[in-house]
């Protein structure tokens, strides 16, 4: 006991890099010894597993994106067309401003509220929520035309033909 004392007293003191030598050792110990006991050994699979696991990948999310990325493919950044919010049922804006930051990546838009394909307001507000990507075209309602003539059933044996003035 005496003789062990005496040595670790006259020791020199350990190199700078011995505890970090040591911390990397304790990791790789704990690394090796968790990933070998949570995957099987390759004798206890059988052939068609080791196929199956590696043509196997994992599926990527689509990226949604945002009202500006949604717009910057239709003609004139989108004005005049319809976009609606993924999750929304019978609601979409007729965009009918946008304006962009320097980049182009992002801005502010503002658009005509239209409820089951009808417009809700007549004035244009500013639409929230351009950034949150969550946004799609409605290539059901087309874009909007000036001069689009409407049919209008009278009491009157013959029928009328209005067009709306813009």
């Amino acid at each position: 006991m005496a003789t062990s004392l005496k040595k670790l007293l006259t020791a020199s003191p350990p190199p700078p890099d011995q505890p970090l030598r040591l911390f990397r050792s304790s990791f790789n110990l704990l690394k090796n010894t968790f990933s070998t006991s949570s995957t099987p050994s390759p004798s206890t699979q059988s052939p068609s597993d080791n196929n199956n696991t590696t043509s196997i990948k994992p599926k990527k999310k689509k990226k949604n994106k945002n009202l500006i990325e949604v717009s910057q493919f239709l003609p004139n950044w989108g004005i005049g067309y319809h976009m609606a919010k993924t999750h929304w049922t019978g609601v979409s804006y007729e965009i009918t401003k946008i304006k962009l930051h320097k980049d182009g990546s992002h801005g502010k838009a503002w658009g005509i509220v239209h409820k089951d394909g009808l417009p809700a307001a007549e004035a244009p507000k500013k639409i929230s929520g351009v950034h949150k990507r969550c946004w799609k075209y409605i290539s059901s309602l087309s874009k909007a035309t000036k001069s689009t003539p409407v049919l209008t059933n009278s009491t009157e044996s013959t029928p009328k033909v209005e067009v709306p003035v813009a």
